[in-house]
């Protein structure tokens, strides 16, 4: 384990260890317009994946429904028959609508939003912390106004040249005037970034532009939109817990878990659940925070995000919740390294620190050579494996920890690798 990546908290509470029999799963995507049909899919996909790789039981899944609020949808996965895990019960919290309205947006609007954005965060300082953080990700978020202005130059010239061979620049031109060759040239030079439409959605060109636009606008307070939905999720998580307890089910550990920009999203849930419920993981199932490949300092370190960094400031120093963020040095969308202790002013006036357990998730031992040299210089297939099956044991595995009979906590702190209840030793 990297010990510059690894840390654990000096104030983390002793561990738990009853089994998991039932566990309730709260996930949350990123910044993502096809969530809804896209995670129910993946998820059974790879665990028929992962239970023929490892030569486990198979699970019945079941199938999925919407909640009538439209906020959720969920299925349950019932527990192996002979052999440890849980019963688990997963709705994943949909904010897809919100992300589809983005893309909807006035192409115009997102460009001038994506310059605005930009060049704040280059006057405040904010690109030359993200690249301090991960070089990588900076290029990510570079990469659209890059690409902007690539678009634009290439746009003007092609105009210039449609303009000059339909007006009376060369000999050979149609010698239109220029009351004709000049809007036809803007025409042609618009008309040709409408028909690479197809290929800027293969290189991720307007998801990625409208995203940094999304994290810039929610660490300006500008999302009224996307408060709402964290209030509605936290309601969510509250409602259906409480609905479970008034109907007698036990439930041995709650899971909040949010991927990429979903794990922002996850972190502002679980302090909106705690500020609601005080006693939430005190009294009755484990509380349990999961962030995975989180992009929690984009929005963190903006200097109007004060909101946000007081919902993080009080998960550091909640004793009643386990959080733990999963990094990764190959996945260019991450900030390997980052502690929201030493690297956000929390105003922690010497509290004691609880949260967050840090840890790699080392794509490189879990996945076989084959796998991580055909995947590796891939970004988002790389971002995404924090969700996919393994190729390999490993003390990261995702449905080991949603599915499986071991706190969050204690997975962390020594997993049980594999069938035989033997843990590996703590790590870092």
């Amino acid at each position: 384990m990297n010990p510059s990546l690894s840390f654990t908290p000096p104030h983390l509470q002793g561990p738990c260890p009853e089994p998991v029999r039932r566990r309730h799963v709260f996930y949350i995507p990123g910044y993502d317009p096809e969530a809804r049909t896209r995670y129910r899919h993946l998820f059974v996909r790879e665990l028929n994946r992962h239970t023929r790789r490892f030569g486990e039981e198979r699970r019945a899944v079941s199938e999925p429904q919407i909640s009538p609020d439209g906020l959720a949808q969920s299925w349950t996965v019932a527990a192996p028959a002979g052999a440890p895990g849980a019963e688990t019960a997963y709705d994943v919290l949909l904010w897809d609508d919100i992300v589809v309205r983005d893309f909807r947006r006035s192409r115009l609007v997102s460009v001038a939003l994506l310059l605005a954005g930009t060049l704040h965060a280059l006057a405040a300082g904010l690109l030359f912390r993200f690249y301090r953080l991960n070089w990588k990700y900076g290029n990510v978020i570079v990469y659209p106004f890059a690409m902007v202005v690539l678009l634009t130059l290439l746009s003007v010239f092609l105009g210039t040249m449609v303009h000059a061979h339909l007006g009376d620049w060369f000999g050979h031109s149609m010698g239109l005037p220029i009351y004709l060759s000049l809007p036809l040239g803007v025409a042609a030079g618009i008309a040709w970034i409408k028909g690479i439409e197809a290929f800027l959605n293969r290189i991720f060109f307007w998801q990625l532009l409208n995203d940094w636009v999304f994290n810039w606008q929610h660490g300006q307070g500008w999302r009224p939109d996307y408060e709402r939905r964290l209030d509605a999720f936290a309601g969510h998580v509250l409602a259906r817990l409480g609905a479970r307890a008034a109907a007698g089910e036990r439930v041995d550990e709650v899971m909040i878990v949010g991927h990429s920009s979903g794990a922002l999203t996850a972190v502002e849930v679980a302090a909106r659940a705690l500020a609601r419920e005080p006693g939430l993981g005190a009294q009755g199932p484990a509380l349990s925070l999961v962030t995975l490949g989180s992009g929690l300092p984009l929005v963190a370190m903006q200097p109007r995000a004060r909101r946000l960094r007081a919902d993080v400031a009080s998960l550091v120093t909640q004793r009643h919740l386990v959080w733990c963020d999963f990094q990764a040095p190959q996945d260019w969308m991450n900030f390997p390294g980052f502690n929201p202790v030493r690297h956000l002013a929390l105003g922690l006036c010497g509290q004691p620190v609880a949260n967050p357990l840090i840890r790699s998730a080392r794509f490189r031992d879990v996945l076989s050579p084959e796998t991580y040299a055909r995947v590796r210089n891939r970004p988002f297939r790389m971002h995404f494996q924090f969700l996919l099956a393994n190729d390999r044991r490993g003390a990261y595995d995702y449905f080991a920890m949603v599915l499986g009979p071991q706190r969050l906590r204690e997975r962390v702190l020594a997993p049980i690798i594999g069938p035989d209840p033997a843990p590996l030793a703590a790590a870092g």
